[in-house]
């Protein structure tokens, strides 16, 4: 078009055409206020949140949102897993939905912000939109998942991978996850039912704060998300040989801790000299019989590496695991390594989400950072099942699952603005 010879109401409308959905912001002040109203639920003398996934203070939280989604113009329902759905209609409604959320419960004497920063924010973007009467092509769901804190379990029957075993598991309340299921009105033994396949969704999006202290040390205000980690553990056993503390001689000792001891600052060495983002720790360390007057036996110590690509934790334990046998001969000692299954698999955000996310943040005057989740979210779940696409706002000190937790105000409303922006970016491009 040559706009040289376009009327001038035709430029008028095509530029501001161009900004229309930009115009649309979030009510800041409701939002904090809901998320602060939610806060409540749980509050303990410390300070924290001990609103635990199935506890009665995550029963009476998880009302006071079905409320608020009710109040949005939502329909509301909850599954067999528990996860609170509430869907608006689209003008379309051959086009599958856009869905975005996060989690509601804490871990115990956790922070207000972590999952409910997303979950808050969701359900003021649906909000916002119907105050301005916008009815999107695609439906929307916002969900709201359950205990995500005890193993993104809501998430996990979504995407077909709740296994029997994990209905089982006992969680902080003390009774199984089935239990915990059929008390927030679910209904385990019909889990399967509520298995999504891929293409059932357009794409999935969560807000969520960072959890780390790269967004606040570097003063960003947008982290887009490259993917969520993968996590492998491994058990590590140095054997050496159990003797009396004061009179065995120093030369003659076949002490594993020595071995242990150097083994840990090896794995800090490897995995720091390799290019990238990569992190390994040893978080865990157990020495038998446990005694300080006797030169401990065995020493058990837990290895555990993170990274986008498990080609590449797999290389760094590679080299990790050469250096513990040449650590073990120089000290005497034998040693044993155990693959811990804990099966999470690295979770790639969609390119196309992440390029929408970084352009309408910057669109907002927003600046962003691009980086990896060394945590993992109910996100990480849903990427198997739809493109997915994260947005982090900086969490103070990179404080997080604590009282200590805080995102301000303006964060929160930033972040929500970017999830807004981006799903009626979506809503027009997918």
């Amino acid at each position: 078009m040559n706009l040289k010879y376009c009327p001038l109401f035709l430029l008028i409308f095509l530029f501001s055409s161009l900004s229309f959905a930009q115009s649309y912001l979030v009510n800041s002040e409701r939002l904090h206020g809901s998320l602060m109203k939610l806060a409540t639920f749980g509050k303990n003398s410390q300070g924290g949140s001990d609103r635990v996934a199935f506890s009665e203070y995550d029963i009476e939280a998880r009302e006071y949102v079905k409320k608020l989604m009710q109040e949005a113009g939502m329909d509301v329902s909850v599954d067999f897993a528990g996860n609170i759905i509430g869907k608006k209609a689209g003008s379309n409604p051959d086009l599958k939905p856009i869905a975005f959320g996060s989690h509601i419960d804490e871990v115990p004497n956790g922070g207000d912000y972590d999952g409910p920063v997303g979950s808050m924010s969701a359900i003021e973007v649906v909000k916002t939109l119907g105050e301005n009467n916008v009815m999107t092509q695609h439906p929307l769901e916002v969900i709201i998942f359950t205990n995500e804190e005890g193993g993104v379990v809501g998430s996990r029957a979504l995407a077909g991978q709740l296994t029997e075993e994990a209905l089982q598991v006992v969680t902080n309340v003390g009774f199984s996850q089935y239990e915990g299921i059929m008390k927030i009105g679910g209904n385990p033994d019909r889990i399967k039912e509520i298995k999504l396949n891929q293409g059932d969704l357009a794409a999935f999006l969560e807000l969520h704060i960072e959890q780390g202290g790269n967004l606040d040390r570097e003063g960003i205000d947008i982290g887009v998300v490259e993917g969520i980690v993968a996590i492998e553990w491994w058990e590590y056993t140095f054997k050496g040989f159990a003797n009396h503390a004061g009179t065995t001689p120093m030369n003659m000792r076949k002490d594993p801790m020595l071995a242990a001891s150097k083994f840990i600052l090896a794995v800090n060495e490897t995995v720091k000299s390799v290019e990238g983002r990569q992190v390994g720790t040893v978080g865990k360390i157990q020495a038998f019989p446990g005694a300080g007057n006797v030169i401990p036996g065995e020493v058990k110590l837990n290895l555990e590496m993170r990274d986008l690509s498990s080609e590449k934790i797999w290389s760094i334990y590679n080299t990790i695991e050469t250096q513990a046998k040449a650590i073990a001969d120089e000290y005497g000692v034998t040693y044993e390594v155990k693959h811990i299954e804990v099966a999470s698999k690295p979770a790639l955000a969609d390119e196309s989400i992440r390029q929408v996310i970084k352009q309408n943040a910057e669109k907002l005057g927003l600046s962003t950072l691009s980086l990896p989740s060394g945590a993992g979210h109910d996100a990480q779940e849903m990427a198997r099942i739809a493109p997915m696409g994260m947005i982090f706002i900086p969490s103070k000190n990179g404080i997080s699952h604590s009282p200590q937790e805080f995102s301000s105000q303006e964060d929160i409303a930033n972040g929500a603005n970017v999830l807004l922006q981006t799903i009626l970016s979506l809503d027009q491009k997918l």
